[in-house]
């Protein structure tokens, strides 16, 4: 029997589908911790989580299982492992942990409790495994639920009850703002049901819209944290452990990260979120169009952020509606973030537009038609951009807009990817003060002001006609965004909501927008998911609905 053992965490990025890759980050991972007694790694981390429906590839599962099969070897002296990947048994396809240890796989152990919520579909494509119990790894025996395995007790009742004596859990969480309370409430949870120390490892990177932050922990007995990891880099940490008089374990005092402020979080989600979507998809940057509007400038210094400010090609796309406010905003934007900039005018193509249609538009009034002309022809020249250089178009819509329509398909949502795609309006302002006087850590932008003042401070514009506004045909955002915050994320009923003191027109109005624009949502690029109820993953509406609360 062992009263001293070390637990290596490796809370770090694996790239979906990419095996050989990935099993060569946790050779050199484990290299790292030679000392440890086993290391531990993420939820699925040989193939990236999660695979959807990559995962029902043979292909794909053959290559996974021939990478653990090459990696057990390396297990003869050293380090045991502790890996997550996909794992055909019986013909059912399981999501497993493999344990690796004296060059074999020693065992294996699969996910009960599969997720079917919100961003996870799991039932889709793995069997739930059997109630497990714990591993004997070296003389202790290690509990290792999966990730949604603790959401409730059942998993780590059985646990306690067939002898685990520490809980080891490797997670796939994505990032929500908010969520780390979530997560360390359930930890304390199973502690306290369980009187045992628990290890929460989760994944960090971007995969498509989502975001694992890591922010990984652990907890003793006496829910204390001895040991918690930073959000946002990777990080590999051993723990020290030691068994007591009383026969329990207990990890000794570690490393410990500061806590984090909610825009801080929110800013390094977008930010880890496009780094990994550029990155992971080989682009060489981005290039977006730069207004002088607050949605393109905080856009473009999360890119700066991300990437550097030579991967980050700002384009200010002036009309005749083109102020000279916004024209000198755009290139002291520019200038404070140090991006490559130029300006098109787009004036002789909406003239050409014009004639063009003028036989088919005779006898009719200018309109919106004419509004959305300028700003598809904006898509169009920076998707030339990206076809003639390379670079992804970064789109610059916010989740205010998207929620009522006020949006231009084809045009402004012309793109690959959106980091404000679950940013409310009034948000979009907090976090653009917020990166004024804050640079976070890993931020390739300078630090200080990067978005003018006056950008924060004028009201919002999309400049498609003469001295437009958006409150002309919009609620103010802080009314606008309480009212989709109580239908969107919340689900309210109509009476609920206009019970909170929104006028009933005004709520009426905004459901009606809401439920008719999802069409265009469906549409839309990807983005970074930062509320429980983002669109597309989370919240999945049908196009064609007659169904209206508000009657």
């Amino acid at each position: 029997m062992t009263d001293r053992f070390r637990i290596a965490l490796a809370q770090l990025n694996p790239v979906m589908g990419d095996i050989a890759g990935n099993l060569a980050r946790a050779r050199q991972a484990r290299a790292q911790v030679s000392d440890a007694d086993l290391i531990l790694f993420p939820e699925l981390f040989i193939t990236g989580y999660p695979p959807e429906d990559l995962v029902l590839k043979p292909a794909l599962q053959d290559d996974a299982r021939a990478a653990i099969e090459a990696l057990a070897p390396d297990t003869a002296s050293g380090p045991a492992i502790l890996i997550g990947a996909p794992w055909m048994e019986g013909g059912k396809l399981y999501n497993a942990v493999l344990l690796l240890d004296g060059g074999r796989i020693a065992a294996r152990s699969f996910k009960h409790d599969l997720p079917n919520y919100g961003v996870f579909d799991e039932k889709r494509v793995f069997t739930p495994g059997p109630m497990p119990g714990p591993l004997n790894i070296r003389g202790l025996r290690i509990g290792v639920p999966v990730c949604e395995d603790i959401w409730t007790d059942a998993v780590t009742e059985c646990l306690v009850e067939t002898g685990a004596e520490i809980i080891a859990v490797p997670n796939g969480s994505p990032f929500e703002a908010g969520k780390e309370d979530v997560r360390l409430q359930l930890a304390a949870a199973r502690v306290t049901e369980t009187g045992l120390p628990l290890i929460y490892l989760n994944q960090l990177g971007g995969q498509d819209e989502l975001v694992f932050d890591g922010a990984s922990f652990v907890l003793n007995a006496d829910r204390s944290m001895p040991v918690s990891l930073p959000g946002w880099k990777e990080d590999i940490v051993v723990t020290d452990w030691s068994r007591g008089a009383d026969g329990k374990w207990s990890c000794a005092p570690g490393p410990r990260a500061p806590e984090e402020e909610r825009a801080s979080q929110v800013y390094n989600a977008m930010m880890l979120g496009l780094r990994d979507y550029v990155n992971k998809n080989r682009f060489p940057g981005v290039v977006l169009g730069l207004s002088g509007g607050i949605d393109s400038a905080l856009s473009a210094a999360v890119a700066v952020d991300a990437l550097g400010a030579s991967r980050v090609r700002c384009v200010m796309l002036p009309s005749r509606y083109t102020s000279c406010d916004s024209l000198e905003d755009a290139d002291q934007c520019a200038r404070l973030l140090g991006t490559p900039y130029e300006t098109i005018e787009i004036e002789r193509a909406v003239a050409a537009m014009g004639e063009t249609l003028s036989p088919v538009f005779a006898g009719r009034n200018a309109d919106t038609t004419e509004e959305n002309i300028q700003s598809r022809l904006r898509g169009v020249i920076l998707m030339a951009i990206s076809n003639k250089f390379g670079p992804m178009v970064l789109t610059t819509g916010n989740k205010s807009e998207m929620s009522v329509g006020y949006a231009t398909l084809y045009g402004d949502m012309c793109g690959g990817y959106n980091v404000l795609k679950d940013i409310y309006k009034t948000e979009v302002f907090a976090l653009s003060r917020w990166r004024n006087q804050f640079s976070p850590d890993g931020a390739l932008g300078p630090q200080g002001m990067v978005i003018p003042e006056r950008i924060i401070e004028k009201p919002p514009t999309a400049e498609l006609r003469a001295n437009q506004t958006d409150q002309d045909s919009l609620p103010p955002y802080d009314i606008l965004d309480g009212i989709l915050t109580c239908l969107v994320e919340q689900e309210m009923r109509f009476e609920d909501v206009t019970a909170r003191g929104y006028d009933p027109a005004t709520v009426k109005r905004v459901e009606q927008l809401l439920y008719i624009s999802e069409y265009k949502r469906r549409q839309a690029p990807p983005g970074v998911k930062i509320s429980p109820r983002n669109f597309g993953r989370d919240r999945r509406y049908p196009i064609t609905n007659a169904f209206r609360d508000a009657r």
